[in-house]
C-alpha cells in the first residue's frame, strides 16, 4: 500500500509540473496543426487536385503520433532536470524501488501525452478534419495508449542515458526526428528505399502510428502492418525499455550512494 501511495504522489507531482507550463501545452497543440496544414497542404498541392484533403487525412494518425512523441520527450526532460537538481537523490533514499520510480515517470508522461492528444482531437473534430464516424473508438483508444506508452519509453531511455540537460538536448535531436521521419507518419513505409524501409520496420514508433491508422476507417489511410504485430511490438518494446531504464537508473543510484559515502568518509 505504501508503494501505491508513493507512486501516486510522484505521478501527481509530475503531472502538476507538466500542466503548469502553459506555453508548452499551447505548443503541443500548435506544432501538429502547423504540420497538418503547412506540410500536409504543401505536399498535397503537388498531388492531383482532388488529393489534397485526402493527404491531410492520411497523415492525421502520424500527427497524433507526433504529438505523443514530442510530448513524451519533453516530459522526459523533467527526469534529467531532477537528476541535475538533486531531486532524484530524494527518490533514491525513499522506499520506492528503481522500477517504481521509472514506472511513475512512465505513467505520468503517458497521461500527459494523452491529454495533449485529446486537446488536438477537439480541434480536429471542430474543424471537421476528422469525423467521429470514421473512428473505431475502442481500437482508437487502445492505439493511443499503446503509442503513448511506447513514446514515453523512448523518452525514458533517452533521459536515463543523458547526464545533463545539454546532453539530453543533443541526444533528443538525434532521436526524435529520425524516429518521426523514419516511420509511416507522413508516407507509407513500403514506398521507402530498402535501407530506410528496414530502419522504419525496426522503429517501434512506426507500429504505434500504424495501430492508429487501423482505427480510422478512411480510404486515404493505409496501414503498413497487422494489428496483432503492432500490439506485440509496442508492448514488448515498452516492457524491455522500462526494464532497461530501471536497470540503468539503479546503476546510477548505486554510484550516487557510493560517492556520497566516500565523500563523507573523506570529510571525517
Amino acid at each position: 500500500r505504501d508503494m501505491i501511495v508513493a507512486l501516486g504522489v510522484v505521478i501527481s507531482r509530475e503531472l502538476k509540473k507538466t500542466f503548469r507550463q502553459k506555453s508548452r501545452l499551447l505548443a503541443s497543440l500548435v506544432r501538429p496543426l502547423i504540420w497538418l496544414f503547412v506540410i500536409g497542404g504543401g505536399i498535397g498541392s503537388i498531388l492531383p487536385s482532388d488529393s489534397n484533403s485526402n493527404y491531410q487525412q492520411a497523415i492525421v494518425p502520424g500527427i497524433l503520433g507526433m504529438t505523443l512523441l514530442f510530448g513524451s520527450m519533453l516530459s522526459a526532460l523533467t527526469t534529467v532536470y531532477d537528476k541535475e537538481s538533486g531531486v532524484m537523490r530524494m527518490f533514491i533514499i525513499s522506499p520506492m524501488s528503481s522500477y517504481g520510480i521509472i514506472l511513475s515517470k512512465l505513467v505520468s508522461s503517458t497521461i500527459a501525452g494523452i491529454v495533449q492528444v485529446i486537446g488536438l482531437l477537439i480541434i480536429l473534430f471542430s474543424l471537421s478534419i476528422v469525423d467521429v464516424g470514421q473512428i473505431h473508438i475502442p481500437l482508437f483508444i487502445f492505439g493511443l495508449i499503446g503509442t503513448a506508452l511506447t513514446c514515453s519509453t523512448i523518452g525514458l531511455i533517452t533521459a536515463v542515458l543523458s547526464k545533463s540537460l545539454d546532453n539530453f538536448a543533443a541526444i533528443m535531436n538525434f532521436v526524435i526526428f529520425p524516429v518521426f521521419f523514419l516511420s509511416g507518419a507522413l508516407y507509407p513505409i513500403d514506398n521507402l528505399p530498402p535501407a530506410l524501409h528496414w530502419v522504419a520496420v525496426a522503429n517501434p514508433f512506426s507500429y504505434g502510428v500504424d495501430l492508429i491508422k487501423h482505427s480510422i476507417t478512411s480510404v486515404s489511410v493505409t496501414p503498413d502492418f497487422g494489428k496483432v504485430s503492432d500490439t506485440i511490438v509496442l508492448f514488448v518494446f515498452t516492457i524491455l525499455g522500462v526494464t532497461f531504464s530501471s536497470w540503468r537508473f539503479s546503476q546510477e543510484s548505486t554510484s550516487a550512494a557510493l560517492v556520497s559515502i566516500l565523500s563523507k568518509g573523506r570529510k571525517s
